[in-house]
């Protein structure tokens, strides 16, 4: 772990399947990827999407995950082992000053942003998830909103002025 002004600085990695194809949802989450920077060692991975169509969701669902896992082997054999979740709405839920406190905790940290489908059965019987809401958002969204919150975080742990 880093030292970062006398605090930790967070070791996490998003992993999503596909790109932001909305250029004003990249142009916000290059944002907080910027604001983030000084305390937080952000890797963003971006997994290629499965095709689909109406009656083959589930065949896209089983070859994403297969794509999912294949990221995670190759890198659990290359660096040090990672604590991996996977963001879904039925996972547990924290507000942000609980959300910071787990950040810090739980290093380094592989945070992986389903396509639009979600997951495959495969990967929900395999890893822990957590929940930014009980609600369900777009994948290209929840990537922002985890974003702000990744930031959110690092202030509270850095004590700047963001979160009142």
């Amino acid at each position: 772990m880093v030292i970062v002004k006398g605090k930790n600085m967070i070791d996490l990695t998003i992993l999503a399947i596909g790109p932001l194809k909305d250029k004003n949802l990249r142009t916000v989450a290059n944002n907080y990827i910027k604001r983030v920077k000084p305390y937080v060692r952000l890797r963003v991975q971006e997994l290629t999407a499965a095709s689909f169509s109406v009656g083959s969701q589930a065949k896209a669902k089983e070859q994403e995950g297969k794509t999912i896992l294949n990221y995670l082997d190759k890198r659990a054999s290359s660096l040090k082992p990672a604590s991996v979740y996977l963001l879904a709405e039925r996972g547990k839920c924290y507000d942000s000053p609980q959300l910071a406190r787990w950040l810090e905790q739980e290093q380094p940290l592989i945070l992986v942003i389903g396509g639009a489908l979600g997951f495959s059965p495969d990967l929900y019987a395999r890893y822990s998830q957590i929940s930014l809401s009980p609600l369900t958002f777009p994948h290209e969204l929840a990537r922002v909103i985890l974003l702000e919150q990744i930031y959110r975080a690092a202030a509270i742990i850095n004590q700047k002025d963001y979160h009142y």
